[in-house]
């Protein structure tokens, strides 16, 4: 049995990635032919007429493991994240070669999300009285949580004395290079 859902435009995706690739990633099942990994690339073939699919036999593992590793297969890749920058470098450099998009998987909001017009003048915001040579603006891309943890973190930092001694006449801008300070200090022993 598995708990991962695969959508029909999903199994279309795989089954688009397989004929664009080939069956490149076997489907893992037991002595007795059970499924461990590999339910949606079955589908996927399903879809588009295959009678046979690639597989490895997963020999010695008991029901508990077997349940186990149906579960960690498909959670385990939902703990890595991506460079967004050397993502979109890359997806433009398909783009380049005239290769299917599509095929990657992303849905259209994902990639306008990572384009970045390099003829267009990005607008830099105005900054407060006070914030001016020899100060520098620092811009990072954060996602919505990422940025929820930045923003309680300065908040919290802001409330510390040293703050208001800062070089700084932005407190922000002093918080977060406490907050820099405080970490690079930790990490120095």
């Amino acid at each position: 049995m598995n708990s991962r859902t695969h959508s029909d435009e999903q199994v279309s995706q795989i089954a688009a990635s397989l004929r664009e690739f080939g069956f490149t990633n076997p489907v893992l099942i037991d002595e007795k032919c059970g499924v461990i990994a590999g339910h949606g690339r079955i589908q996927a073939a399903k879809k588009i007429g295959l009678d046979e699919v690639p597989c490895i036999v997963i020999e010695g593992l008991t029901e508990a493991q077997k349940k186990a590793y149906v579960i960690s297969d498909n959670s385990i890749a939902l703990n890595s994240g991506w460079n967004l920058e050397n993502l979109r470098l890359e997806i433009e450099s398909l783009k380049e070669m005239d290769f299917d998009i599509d095929l990657i998987g992303f849905d259209d909001e994902f990639l306008s999300s990572l384009t970045f017009d390099h003829d267009s003048e990005v607008e830099m915001p105005v900054l407060a009285d006070g914030d001016k040579e020899p100060f520098q603006q620092k811009t990072f891309t954060l996602h919505d949580e990422q940025a929820s943890i930045v923003d309680d973190a300065v908040t919290l930092a802001r409330s510390n004395p040293l703050v208001d001694t800062g070089l700084n006449e932005n407190s922000n801008g002093n918080a977060l290079a406490l907050i820099c300070q405080q970490w690079l200090e930790s990490q120095n022993g």
